[in-house]
């Protein structure tokens, strides 16, 4: 139903799985950049930097550099969503 909560991966409700990208200032390899993810994906990029006993920009670098190995490589964004849906569906195995 519209307006109603969706569960979350744990089971729990998701407070707002349709909220608007946010946007933070991130370093990577030293230089500043801006990246905008629905707070869906902060929150869970935060969860595997957690994980990882990283820092949020250390995960991220990392992405970034595994998504410059693509042969046509993808906005940041964009693979930092892929990555955390593959980390989500590999942890689910």
């Amino acid at each position: 139903m519209k307006g109603d909560a969706m569960d979350g991966p744990e089971g729990g409700p998701l407070a707002s799985p349709f909220a608007p990208p946010v946007k933070r200032s991130v370093t990577i390899a030293g230089h500043q950049t801006a990246i905008s993810l629905e707070p869906i994906f902060w929150d869970a990029l935060r969860d595997h930097a957690q994980r990882d006993g990283l820092p949020i920009n250390a995960l991220i670098a990392r992405i970034d550099l595994a998504r410059m190995g693509a042969p046509d490589p993808p906005n940041l964004a964009s693979a930092i969503r892929c990555w955390l849906f593959c980390a989500g569906r590999l942890r689910q195995r």
